[in-house]
């Protein structure tokens, strides 16, 4: 499947973006591209491979109770949900409360 322009210019239209030329001839070229790579990816063997459960990494406190040294490039731990909504302008208790913003 190849992505066209015009797949471009609908989906910026959905995410209400507007796009250069320059740039819908970018998304064009790149999404493309991710895709080339993906039809390469599905023509790999993968019998016998076990699948992933998570890909992500799991930060467990060292014998002493710290958390160890996490590299710039390696996901931090995140807000837990009590927090977050503690810091939150608005919330119902459960979520975040935001205005509207789609007028379609």
């Amino acid at each position: 499947m190849k992505v066209t322009e015009q797949d471009v210019l609908y989906v910026a239209d959905l995410a209400s973006l507007e796009l250069t030329p320059a740039e819908q001839s970018a998304m064009v070229h790149d999404l493309n591209a991710i895709l080339g790579y993906t039809d390469m990816l599905n023509e790999l063997d993968t019998t016998g491979v076990e699948p992933m459960a998570s890909v992500s990494t799991i930060f467990a406190a060292d014998e002493k109770g710290e958390s160890p040294a996490l590299r710039a490039d390696q996901p931090a731990p995140g807000l837990s949900h009590d927090d977050a909504l503690r810091n939150a302008p608005d919330t119902d208790g459960n979520f975040f409360r935001v205005p509207k913003v789609i007028e379609r």
